[in-house]
C-alpha cells in the first residue's frame, strides 16, 4: 500500500498554523571505528514526512508558496563511485515533492530567511548538540533582522506535540507495513524453532533470525536480537548470544524484523530439546496466562496501566502458587513484591521506533487507547539461578512472551498471532 507523504505533511502544516516553521534534520552518521561508520538508519520523523533516506539532510515545512524545502547533499560523481548514487538537489524536487531544494551546505544561511515572518520554530532541541548550535545561531541572526522591521520566532516548540501525536495513530499503510514486519518475524521464528537443539550455540539461532529477515525483504533487525538460553534468560537485555545451549535449557528469543521502516517486537520462549520440564511448564503457563489476560484488556478507552495491572495481578497470583511469594495478593501488589520476579513494564508503543513515540500520560492521567495505536504486551517471570529463596526447581528459569497488538474499533488484533506460543503447539513443531 503506497504511503501518502504529502498528506502527512499537510496534516502537520495545518496543525502548526500559518505563523510557524518546522525543522527536521536527518540523523547524524556515527563512526564505528577508524573510517568505518555504523549502518545508517534515517531519522524516523524525517522519513515519516518525506520517505527520504540519505544522511546529511534537513527538511523545513511552513505554510506559504513553498511549504516544503529539502536540503540535501549535491550530486558528486567522485563520491558516488564509493558511496552510491545520491538524489541531489534536483532529485529532491522531482522524486520527493520538495517545492524548493538546496545544497545542505546552504542550510545555515537560508534558514535565517526561512525563519523570518514566523513566530514559532518547531525544532527538537537537545538531540544533536552540533545541530542545536547551528539552529540557535540562525535564530539569533533572524532576530537581529527582526530589529529592522521583520518578524522572527520568539518561541521554540518541541515538534513532538504535533508530529509524534500524528505518528502515534497508524493509518492503513502503516498498519500494513507493521503486519509485513510481523509476518517476516514469524518466518524467522519458525526457522529458530527448527534450528534450536542441544549443543548448538545461541549465535547459530541468531544467524537464522537475521538471515530470514533479510531473505524476506526486511531492511534490518528492529533492534539487537536477544537469544538467551538457560540462565541468560534472566538477564533482560542479554545480547552476547554466545552460550552453548544445553539439554534441559529454555531458550528466550526477543527479536523483530523492520520492514518499510516499521518495527516488530516479538518474544517467545521454548525448550531447547523440544519438551518442557514440569517446572518450566508451570512457569511458562503462568506467563502465558498473564499475557492472555493483559491482551484481553486491550480495547479503545483502555490504558497502559490497565494492561500492566492485569498482567501484574495474574503473575502475582501465580508467584504465590509457585511458592515464590507468600501473602494476600492485594498486599503483595501494593508492596510491589512481584518486582522481585517481574521487574519491567508490560507494554510500550510500537511503530517506526521499537519504543515508539506518543505520550503515555496527558494532563496527569494515563492516555486512553484509540483505534490505530499499536502496543506490545510482554509479561515475564525471571527466577535468577542464585535466588536461594526460590524453590530449587525454578531457579534459573526465565520466561517472557511478547506480541504486537493493534487497537481496533472493535477491540484489538494481534499482529504477531502467527508465531506459536501455546506450549503444545511449540512441542509439536519442534518434534517435526
Amino acid at each position: 500500500m503506497p504511503v501518502n507523504f504529502a498528506e502527512r505533511r499537510a496534516r502537520v502544516l495545518e496543525r502548526i498554523g500559518p505563523h510557524a516553521i518546522l525543522l527536521v534534520p536527518s540523523s547524524p552518521t556515527h563512526v564505528r571505528n577508524n573510517d568505518v561508520e555504523h549502518e545508517y538508519r534515517p531519522d524516523s520523523d524525517l522519513y515519516y514526512l518525506t520517505g527520504f533516506r540519505e544522511p546529511n539532510a534537513a527538511l523545513t515545512l511552513a505554510q506559504g508558496d513553498a511549504p516544503m524545502t529539502l536540503f540535501v547533499r549535491p550530486r558528486d560523481l567522485a563520491r558516488e563511485i564509493w558511496d552510491g548514487a545520491r538524489v541531489g538537489v534536483d532529485g529532491a524536487r522531482a522524486q520527493f515533492g520538495a517545492h524548493a531544494s538546496f545544497d545542505v551546505q546552504e542550510l545555515d544561511a537560508r534558514l535565517v530567511d526561512l525563519m523570518l515572518d514566523r513566530r514559532q520554530l518547531y525544532y527538537a532541541l537537545g538531540h544533536d548538540r552540533a545541530m542545536d548550535e547551528r539552529v540557535l545561531s540562525a535564530l539569533f541572526a533572524a532576530r537581529r533582522k527582526a530589529r529592522k522591521g521583520k518578524v522572527a520566532p520568539t518561541e521554540i516548540i518541541e515538534p513532538s506535540v504535533v508530529l509524534h501525536e500524528l505518528r502515534w495513530r497508524k493509518d492503513e499503510a502503516e498498519i500494513a507495513a507493521m503486519q509485513r514486519a510481523a509476518d517476516i518475524s514469524a518466518k524467522a521464528f519458525e526457522r529458530a524453532l527448527a534450528t534450536t537443539r542441544p549443543g548448538a550455540y545461541e549465535y547459530e539461532v541468531e544467524a537464522e533470525l537475521r538471515g530470514t529477515f533479510r531473505r524476506h525483504g526486511s531492511e534490518r533487525c528492529a533492534y539487537e536480537p536477544i537469544v538467551a538460553s538457560g540462565p541468560n534468560a534472566c538477564t533482560l537485555h542479554y545480547v552476547t548470544n554466545d552460550r552453548r545451549m544445553e539439554d534441559g535449557d529454555l531458550l528466550l528469543i526477543d527479536a523483530g524484523a523492520e520492514s518499510g521502516s516499521y518495527a516488530s517486537d516479538v518474544t517467545r520462549t521454548f525448550p531447547v530439546n523440544g519438551r518442557f520440564t514440569p517446572a518450566q511448564r508451570r512457569v511458562y503457563d503462568a506467563v502465558l496466562r498473564a499475557q492472555q489476560r493483559a491482551i484481553a484488556a486491550v480495547e479503545p478507552g483502555a490504558t497502559l496501566p490497565k494492561v500492566h495491572a492485569a498482567a501484574v495481578r495474574s503473575l502475582t497470583e501465580s508467584m504465590v502458587e509457585l511458592g515464590l511469594l507468600e501473602g494476600p495478593i492485594d498486599a503483595l501488589i501494593e508492596r510491589e513484591e512481584h518486582k522481585r520476579y517481574y521487574m519491567h513494564g508490560t507494554s510500550h508503543w510500537l511503530g517506526m521506533d521499537v519504543h515508539d513515540v506518543g505520550r503515555e500520560w496527558i494532563d496527569g492521567e494515563p492516555r486512553t487507547f484509540e483505534p490505530g495505536c499499536v502496543l506490545t504486551v510482554e509479561p515475564g517471570l525471571y527466577v535468577r539461578p542464585d535466588d536461594e529463596t526460590a524453590p530449587a526447581e525454578l531457579r534459573g528459569i526465565g520466561v517472557r512472551i511478547e506480541d504486537d497488538v493493534l487497537v481496533t474499533a472493535e477491540g484489538h488484533r494481534v499482529l504477531t498471532a502467527a508465531i506459536p506460543k501455546e506450549p503444545e503447539v511449540i512441542e509439536r513443531r519442534m518434534a517435526r
